[in-house]
């Protein structure tokens, strides 16, 4: 058999599955759906048609129909969701920030120091089992397994909003969005020094050969995947500054790794090395004002502010916004303090 099956990582954190085939030369003409549920593992015909329905299905680069015979050489590129399942997920009764819910989907304000989904070392209290409980209290629905449908994750001390889907149809349809980069996604931060101008960071992404927790850029796709980050400054705080970020890839940690490459870690990010003094002056009375900043933020100043996609059953756009949680909030509000105050002093 010369077929080619190579499941490709995504970049939402492995929650797709990216299927690239080529049909040997002596392939007779077959339905693809059931082509497909001989070659993928687990492709149930249902999986199989929602991926063709939502076009995640492509032969030769073209979306086509479950009715589509395949070819010797034709060259078929499938996208699946795969939410984890690495761990047995127990429903918790945690209190929830829903945005937004309907039957579909459903829009979630996670706090920060939740983790989204059970691992190592985390295996309650996250925001999945909290998902699982609330599901499991819906009236029973098709393609509803009564699993959250994890389309992407922020991580533990990032706060904001995530997408969830409550059935196959729509993660699939969701799927495909994410994985074309057409999902709007808006973060603010705050970060180390002066930002000279606006701008966009681009590189290969990939984990540390020092560190495996840790993301680092790289000059070549052997060890990264492409990622692309823009940023707008939003204000001036003498020593740090106050961005917004939107992404067209979402790797692991992009944002935190990309501020650090260009000299600018996320403030007080302890695993990009800013939860330390890195600009300003030598005064004990700034080390104690610094300190008493992480003390109020007492994480990465990152926060997924704004998410916008189009709805898989009304084919119409929706955007969410959240605002800045208190931490965060307090934190910028005690530099703008700290500017005016050393600003006035100046004048003086």
């Amino acid at each position: 058999m010369n077929n080619e099956l190579n499941p490709q990582e995504n970049e939402e954190q492995d929650l797709f599955e990216h299927f690239r085939i080529v049909v040997d030369k002596g392939q007779s003409l077959l339905r693809i759906d059931k082509f497909l549920m001989h070659r993928i593992e687990n492709a149930s015909r249902n999986r199989i048609k929602n991926a063709i329905d939502a076009g995640n299905v492509l032969v030769n680069n073209q979306e086509i129909k479950a009715s589509y015979k395949v070819k010797p050489l034709d060259a078929i590129s499938v996208v699946f969701p795969h939410p984890p399942r690495d761990t047995e997920v127990y429903p918790e009764n945690i209190p929830l920030d829903i945005v937004y819910e309907d039957q579909d989907l459903l829009v979630v304000n996670k706090e920060a120091g939740m983790v989204v989904h059970p691992g190592y070392n985390n295996y309650s209290g996250t925001l999945v089992n909290a998902l699982t409980y609330h599901f499991n209290s819906l009236p029973e629905m098709p393609g509803n397994d009564g699993r959250p449908g994890l389309v992407h994750r922020i991580d533990k001390d990032t706060s904001g909003l995530l997408l969830i889907a409550k059935n196959e149809f729509t993660m699939t349809h969701l799927a495909k969005q994410f994985f074309d980069h057409s999902i709007h996604r808006k973060y603010i931060a705050m970060v180390w020094g002066d930002l000279l101008e606006n701008g966009t960071v681009t590189g290969f992404i990939g984990r540390s050969l020092k560190d495996r927790r840790v993301m680092d850029m790289y000059d070549n796709e052997e060890n990264g995947k492409w990622s692309v980050t823009h940023y707008k400054i939003l204000e001036r705080l003498g020593y740090i500054t106050l961005i917004e970020c939107q992404l067209e890839t979402g790797r692991t940690h992009q944002i935190r790794a990309h501020m650090r490459s260009i000299g600018h870690p996320l403030f007080n990010d302890a695993t990009y090395g800013g939860d330390r003094i890195l600009k300003g002056t030598v005064f004990s009375k700034y080390k104690q004002f610094i300190d008493n900043c992480f003390a109020i933020l007492p994480r990465q100043a990152l926060h997924a502010e704004s998410i916008g996609f189009i709805h898989p059953r009304t084919k119409k756009k929706m955007t969410f916004d959240k605002p800045l949680p208190d931490d965060f909030r307090l934190c910028l509000e005690k530099w703008r303090s700290y500017v005016q105050y050393d600003r006035e002093n100046k004048q003086d």
